[in-house]
């Protein structure tokens, strides 16, 4: 999966061709990141097996980042569990929440976000937080460059850490701390790396 656009065809077929989803496996529980276009495949799948309680929590909140949760079917079965979390938006102004009951209104999409047969909770924080939305599981948190602002991840199991960072954009010729601090030591780093060199140049 790659890419701000779902596009099928040859040219993607390598890498695959919707936005992304992650799906990180702490001993018996769930979380997925990113809610792009994948996560309507990975909610259909989920839905296989019964009910399910996950948290998503969102890096940011560009379209692309979050244009799968209209589709995410897990929001319309009853019995499953889904808190939904996001630390870019600064609560005081702008909720998770309220950004997708925006998106998920009419003209633009047919179903709202309160008729979700699931129990869905919202719930806001300030990148930078360490999170423990489960026992034993610990998220630390952290701000990423990037234009409304983004959050980096590292979630810590059992002795184990995988860090997950998109979108952050780098000044040339800098390092950036905050991303430094938070890879550290991690078993497993995820970056994104959008642009290529020939695509800054043009």
């Amino acid at each position: 999966m790659r890419g701000s656009i779902a596009c099928p065809g040859p040219e993607t077929a390598r890498y695959g061709s919707n936005t992304s989803t992650l799906e990180v496996r702490c001993g018996d529980h769930l979380m997925i990141f990113y809610a792009g276009t994948g996560l309507r495949y990975l909610g259909n799948e989920l839905a296989r097996h019964g009910p399910v309680d996950t948290d998503v929590f969102l890096t940011h909140s560009h379209f692309d980042h979050i244009c799968g949760v209209p589709f995410f079917v897990l929001l319309f079965i009853s019995g499953d569990q889904i808190p939904i979390w996001a630390g870019h938006l600064g609560p005081a102004k702008l909720t998770v929440k309220k950004v997708l009951e925006d998106m998920m209104v009419t003209p633009l999409f047919p179903i709202a976000p309160e008729i979700s047969a699931a129990d869905v909770s919202y719930n806001d924080f300030k990148a930078g937080d360490t999170l423990t939305p489960r026992p034993g599981v610990a998220l630390r948190t952290t701000e990423l460059n990037h234009p409304d602002n983004a959050t980096g991840y590292r979630i810590e199991f059992d002795g184990k850490s995988i860090c997950y960072l998109t979108d952050t954009q780098h000044v040339i010729d800098q390092t950036d701390q905050k991303i430094l601090d938070l890879v550290e030591g991690t078993d497993l780093t995820i970056y994104d790396s959008t642009y290529t060199d020939k695509e800054f140049s043009a």
